[in-house]
């Protein structure tokens, strides 16, 4: 079988960051400037397309032939520029996939494609070809000035007197950086060439190669925007700005009321000081703000809603059908492999708790301004519970939204063998309710008895599963929701009490890792193991994946106390030795074996038209006619290498996105 190591340079009038790689190839100035490939492990050639060169015809054929593996780095890339080239220059050529109700045609079909990004993160390496190349120490490394060069002739540029009012720069404008540019695509193809030999031993499972390419192809089916709901959005969204602020002009006098530094200035002038102006900050301030600072402060939170820039992204991202695309980084978070957000970033949309949300939705698509300012107090705070209904089903279809119960929870119940929280979940109970009942030792009802000892133990069972203590109740907003500050360590002592088993697993899972990094020997926890190989950790999952943690060690805490300690992506993004232990790596593999739980279930129904996931939640666009129920069914089945675990799936149906 052929192997294909490709690297593109690529120009667009568009702006990748913003449109996406879909957005990107739409763009009438989108070019293929220098393809570079290895075939076989052959040397690498750059082939100049901006200046004639032609790629050869087996090379062509071989970008369409499923039995010719192209590996690139963000392979998603390559494919969807070399789908719109082919296309184009090759219609003849050209094979798209998917059904013909599908919206998938205009791309390759990605399943002979490899992605050495996803090499590196399944390896727990960076997310950067450079950045893994330095960690790998490989003896050719990337370029650096490939970052002025990008900018010098893949982007429009300024025209002025000096460069003859031109908007692009060509080969022919600056031969040298032109050589210089050919050598950078050439060297990207050998650091990416190095990767995948460095990590052969180390390669990706078929199983996670496959949901890869689910993955590509919820990605290249994309999710319908409506368009009028979003474009009325922004324009709302000025209106009511360029209101708000003439409001608190002629409340504070200040020439610019939305600058922090002056509104700070005017609440000091009234005797209300103020160190910070963030939104938790104020809102704990307006109850004992006089009268006029109160309208300031719930005015200023209006206009802090940044709501709108969702909506924006939508219309900035949509293709020419409409939908948006490339809205899902598979294995954007290593540790876990769970997904990362790109443009719209699903996983963090505000909620919906409008009782009314059709009909302020179609007021919103008619732009009746003077009517929803009439109805409705808080528009910046409508249109942000507006944001998921702008995601809507095509015409003849609906979406069903299905998602999984506690599905974290359940997960770390089946494996600490907490037999007490698995019956809650197989009886369909509510391990809220029966945590704090737990706690407390008295029945607790979610609208019944005891009903106000529910909000403990939502809290105690969100803050406290991965080790967590008064810190984690705190950060969690417990003070917030009532608790008061003698209760926290009661609380987390009841919690721990309550749930040995559980407590226990984080301690066992601590001593293997120790023991697996200190004596380099198989350790295993239940259905986990640990294994040590090559200065590398590695946790297997029962769904037969790994978890990757690069050059363990056993280090000294802040405490004095043994930690368990590798190298990895820090919080600052950059490469740095990071502290864990016990409860934190629970937290990795309760996350880690949700992730393939869900992944079992988008196989399952990989047959309907998924569109998109957030979380443990699926949407799936579907004929009207489609039982939702079915889905439901399908979406709960117990994966064959978790067999005695016990979930739950619940589903809605709705014309557009929500929160049901």
């Amino acid at each position: 079988m052929d192997t294909y190591e490709i690297d593109l340079e690529t120009s667009s009038g568009a702006d990748l960051v913003k449109q996406g790689v879909y957005g990107y190839v739409e763009d009438p100035e989108f070019r293929i400037l220098l393809f570079g490939i290895s075939i076989n492990g052959s040397p690498v050639h750059c082939y100049d397309l901006a200046c004639g060169e032609k790629l050869p015809k087996e090379i062509i054929c071989g970008l369409v032939d499923k039995n010719v593996i192209k590996w690139a780095f963000n392979a998603s890339f390559e494919r969807i520029c070399i789908s719109t080239w082919l296309r184009k220059e090759y219609p003849d050529v050209f094979k798209g996939y998917g059904d013909s109700n599908d919206t998938v045609s205009k791309y390759l079909d990605p399943e002979s494609w490899r992605c050495s990004l996803v090499l590196c993160a399944y390896n727990g390496l960076p997310l950067s070809l450079e950045n893994a190349g330095a960690v790998l120490g490989f003896d050719k490394q990337k370029l650096k000035e490939g970052k002025d060069l990008i900018r010098y002739f893949c982007v429009p540029c300024k025209p002025t007197k000096s460069n003859g009012g031109r908007t692009w720069n060509r080969p022919g404008d600056a031969p040298d950086k032109w050589e210089l540019f050919k050598k950078y695509n050439i060297r990207d193809v050998e650091v990416e060439m190095q990767i995948t030999e460095r990590l052969s031993k180390y390669m990706v499972p078929d199983s996670v190669w496959e949901q890869y390419h689910l993955d590509q192809k919820i990605n290249d089916r994309g999710i319908l925007v409506d368009k009028t709901l979003a474009e009325r959005a922004v324009d709302l969204d000025a209106k009511v700005k360029t209101s708000l602020t003439e409001k608190l002009i002629i409340l504070t006098g200040l020439e610019n009321p939305n600058s922090v530094a002056q509104l700070k200035g005017w609440l000091s002038s009234q005797g209300f000081p103020m160190e910070t102006l963030g939104k938790k900050e104020v809102e704990k301030a307006i109850p004992d703000a006089p009268d006029k600072v109160k309208q300031v402060l719930l005015i200023h939170l209006q206009l802090a809603k940044s709501s709108v820039k969702k909506y924006q992204a939508m219309l900035n991202s949509a293709c020419s059908d409409n939908r948006c695309r490339g809205m899902f980084m598979f294995y954007g978070a290593n540790r876990s492999g769970r997904w990362a957000g790109r443009i719209v970033q699903l996983q963090n949309l505000p909620q919906n708790h409008l009782d009314d949300l059709d009909a302020a939705r179609k007021l919103v698509r008619s732009g009746d301004y003077d009517t929803i300012e009439m109805l409705y107090d808080n528009i910046p705070d409508l249109l942000s519970q507006l944001i998921r209904t702008a995601f809507i089903a095509r015409p003849g279809y609906k979406f069903v939204v299905s998602d999984f119960s506690a599905i974290e929870a359940r997960v770390l119940s089946h494996l600490a063998g907490e037999k007490w929280r698995s019956k809650v979940f197989e009886d369909g109970g509510d391990i809220y309710c029966a945590s704090a009942s737990k706690m407390f030792h008295v029945p607790v009802e979610k609208h019944g008895r005891n009903s106000g000892l529910r909000a403990k133990g939502k809290i105690a069972e969100l803050a406290l599963g991965y080790g967590g203590s008064v810190g984690a109740l705190t950060a969690m907003g417990a003070l917030d929701m009532g608790v008061a500050e003698d209760e926290l360590q009661p609380l987390v002592d009841m919690w721990r009490n309550s749930n040995p088993h559980i407590v226990t697993y984080w301690w066992d899972i601590d001593k293997a890792i120790k023991d697996c990094i200190q004596y380099h020997m198989t350790t295993k926890v239940g259905c986990v193991i640990f294994n040590y190989k090559a200065g590398m950790l590695f946790i297997e999952l029962p769904s037969g994946r790994h978890l990757s943690y690069v050059k363990p060690r056993i280090g000294i805490n802040r405490f004095g106390g043994e930690n368990v300690q590798y190298y990895g992506v820090g919080m600052n993004k950059k490469w740095m030795l990071i502290d864990s232990y016990g409860p934190k790596i629970v937290e990795n593999i309760t996350q880690a074996i949700s992730r393939d739980i869900l992944c079992n279930a988008m196989h399952s129904l990989s047959e309907l038209y998924i569109c998109g996931h957030v979380h443990d939640e699926l949407i799936i666009e579907v004929p009207e006619e489609t039982d939702m129920q079915m889905i439901c069914d399908i979406m709960g089945q117990t994966p064959p290498w978790l067999p005695s675990i016990k979930l739950r799936a619940d589903g809605y149906e709705t014309r557009y996105y929500k929160k049901d």
